[in-house]
């Protein structure tokens, strides 16, 4: 499936999948993520598919190695191509709860961590601490 998202990654086998509809910060937080460290692999649009229980991603040839930066235009980036995304965002629907419960999303027949944007300061160090090590409970 082909679908309108943003996919960076601190790894091969730990991607997050970043959802959203248009302006609503997809790539800004992508930025951010890859200002830390981690490594672009789609923004805009993302080629996602099942293999072996697990969500894999990559970007459409077309773009790779591409991400927009409002007001600044279109920059180059090194890229990873295929990567295991392990954490789905939707920054649609903004998170309440200050310690939420477990969320999940099924996408490509996957079922995935989800997390929904959340209006802080801290919201891109959570998600590549999440990355890293993943949530408790």
């Amino acid at each position: 499936d082909n679908i309108p998202g943003s996919v960076v990654a601190l790894g091969p086998a730990r991607a997050v999948l970043i959802l959203g509809p248009s302006g609503a910060g997809k790539s800004a937080l992508a930025l951010r993520l890859m200002a830390y460290g981690a490594h672009l692999v789609a923004d805009d649009r993302v080629d996602i598919w099942p293999e072996g229980g697990a969500l894999r991603a990559q970007a459409p040839a077309r773009i790779r190695g591409q991400i927009e930066a409002r007001g600044c235009g279109i920059l180059r980036a090194d890229a990873l191509t295929q990567v295991l995304v392990v954490l789905v965002l939707d920054l649609a629907q903004a998170e309440t709860d200050r310690s939420p419960p477990v969320r999940e999303i099924t996408l490509a027949g996957v079922r995935l961590p989800l997390v929904l944007q959340v209006q802080t300061g801290h919201f891109d160090v959570s998600v590549l601490q999440f990355l890293k090590a993943g949530r408790i409970a």
